[in-house]
């Protein structure tokens, strides 16, 4: 079986969609009729909130994800196999076709949910998640190698709560820290003249949560800082769930954001919203508090606020055909060199 020009580019336009540190969308690829080269974009990485790229192999292994979705469902199961130690340091996976099978009924509603998932910022409403949903949730990170741990009760929210604000602190202490999270902030740091309608990429300051205050639970980056409408508190009791690995290696980080993004489809097919709070996983210390206040043997990659949310913004993206790598011609025939 060959991989066809029409289904890369399709799975690509479902690739894009998927999340990534301040929306910096830190993925490019190349495609042959026999395999699909997925590769980091260096010039995306964010020097100081990811000094060490685990941010953008989270991000290069969810849009990974996507991708192989798209192509089952278009009839090229696709096998993965992880390269992020080879001699082609931008080069972390190679795709190639699978068993050829039939598209699942669960991959068909994930793909469907491809182009609505979206971080939701904003306070959610009270109504607890239902036992048989949360039950989904873990399994999707298994079926995926992962680990998800659902954090309930009080006092260990609470503690999560607080290892992510203390993270949060040490953050924003840095000054370099700070500009960073403000430059990816469109519509609070553009070139005058710019809309920031017509950024594709970074968040929105329409797509960011309301400012903080002194009352909310968890830490909110601060991506426009909007007012909050009287009586918008953030939900007391969210479900809080931290996504992990076994290891901690380059290729634990690409799996655990392969696993992450079906997740998170999985969160968006059973109608519920979810936001992304990183801060614990980006300070080492941090991560290690919360390794040890989980009692779970492995790595946090990801903490989790799961509910039920009023439809949010949309972040922007770059279209497929700027994310494209075409392959170099051969020698005295017409073509693009690869990037």
């Amino acid at each position: 079986m060959t991989i066809s020009r029409e289904l890369f580019e399709r799975a690509v336009a479902a690739a894009v969609r998927a999340p990534s540190l301040h929306n910096t969308q830190p993925w490019r690829f190349r495609w042959e009729p026999d395999r699909i080269e997925v590769r980091a974009d260096g010039d995306r990485r964010l020097p100081v909130t990811d000094p060490t790229g685990w941010g953008v192999r989270l991000a290069v292994g969810a849009a990974t994800y996507n991708l192989c979705l798209a192509a089952t469902v278009g009839g090229c199961p696709l096998d993965v196999a992880w390269l992020p130690a080879s001699d082609r340091p931008d080069l972390h996976a190679v795709l190639t076709p699978g068993v050829p099978r039939p598209a699942t009924p669960v991959e068909h509603r994930l793909l469907r949910a491809v182009p609505v998932r979206s971080s939701n910022r904003r306070p959610f409403r009270p109504e607890p998640v239902p036992l048989a949903v949360r039950a989904e949730l873990t399994a999707a990170a298994r079926a995926e190698g992962a680990w998800l741990e659902l954090v309930t009760g009080t006092v260990p929210v609470a503690a999560v709560a607080e290892i992510a604000n203390a993270a949060n602190r040490v953050l924003c202490r840095d000054p370099a820290y700070v500009e960073e999270l403000r430059s990816w902030t469109r519509g609070a740091a553009m070139s005058p003249g710019t809309s920031p309608d017509a950024a594709d990429d970074g968040v929105p300051a329409s797509a960011g949560g309301p400012a903080t205050e002194p009352q909310d639970l968890f830490p909110v980056r601060p991506f426009g800082e909007r007012p909050r409408a009287p009586g918008k508190d953030y939900e007391a009791e969210p479900l809080v769930a931290v996504l992990g690995t076994a290891g901690n290696l380059a290729t634990d980080q690409l799996r655990a954001g392969y696993a992450l993004e079906r997740v998170l489809l999985t969160i968006t097919d059973l109608g519920l919203a979810c936001s992304m709070l990183s801060q614990p996983i980006e300070v080492a210390a941090a991560r290690e508090q919360l390794r040890v206040a989980l009692g779970r043997y492995g790595t946090p990659q990801m903490v989790l606020r799961i509910g039920y949310g009023d439809p949010s913004q949309s972040t922007p993206r770059r279209a497929a055909a700027v994310v494209i790598d075409e392959p170099a011609a051969a020698p005295g025939a017409p073509g693009r060199p690869a990037r």
